[in-house]
């Protein structure tokens, strides 16, 4: 089964070499697909270096989730790996534990948390800890989602609703000692709580619109049996 790993990245050309170093040096990754969404410096560059890489260059800024759906559209692989472009002490194993489960068949979903790095990406993640951009799943599920394009950081949000939905079986694998770089540290404090609050609000937009969806799904099946003629 071809496996596929796809990274999301916007202007990370200092921090994308250490994420690809290890994930070209994985054992299960058949192909590794640098997503440079709408990118003003160097990272498509950078990534276009390393000989296992393809790169996807999008002109415009679809954010995150339109960046994995467009790392989707590139590949054929039946399973697909998500990996964030701004992580730090990242190792081969740690690519190959996210996927194994789904190549063992003992899950759907697969998603790798932060233990043993950075204090804040260790406490986030343990507050919400099915909010990771360090994933795999099969690749009819991702496709399943048809607004996925459209929610940019609010895509893991999305992911974990479709999974409840679909009643798949979520594995949660520990990454020990990986952590990724916080907006402040790229950006600076002003720039980057910006970026942060701009962040958290396309998350809760997400919430908004698949609640939203869920309940307009519920209107059109009630409808539906109101409106159907008795035997």
């Amino acid at each position: 089964m071809q496996v596929a790993v796809i990274i999301p990245a916007y202007n990370e050309e200092d921090r994308i070499a250490s994420v690809l170093e290890p994930i070209s040096r994985a054992a299960l990754p058949h192909e590794i697909i640098v997503v440079c969404d709408g990118c003003t410096d160097r990272t498509a560059e950078v990534a276009a270096k390393f000989p296992k890489v393809k790169v996807v260059d999008l002109k415009t800024n679809l954010g995150k989730g339109g960046a994995m759906a467009m790392g989707v559209a590139s590949t054929s692989a039946a399973v697909i790996c998500f990996v964030d472009a701004d992580l730090v002490h990242l190792r081969p194993e740690h690519v190959d534990k996210i996927i194994l489960p789904l190549l063992g068949g003992q899950c759907g979903m697969c998603i790798g948390v932060f233990r043993g790095g950075k204090f804040w990406s260790e406490t986030a993640q343990r507050v919400t800890p099915y909010f990771s951009g360090q994933r795999a799943m099969f690749r009819n599920f991702f496709q399943s989602i048809p607004y996925s394009h459209d929610v940019r950081f609010g895509i893991e949000v999305a992911l974990n609703n479709a999974a409840r939905k679909q009643h798949l079986k979520v594995l949660r694998v520990v990454l020990h000692g990986v952590s990724n770089t916080h907006k402040e540290e790229k950006l600076g404090f002003v720039k980057g709580t910006a970026a942060r609050t701009k962040m958290y609000a396309e998350i809760a937009k997400a919430v908004v619109q698949t609640r939203q969806r869920e309940l307009d799904t519920r209107k059109r099946k009630r409808r539906g049996k109101v409106g159907r003629p008795r035997m």
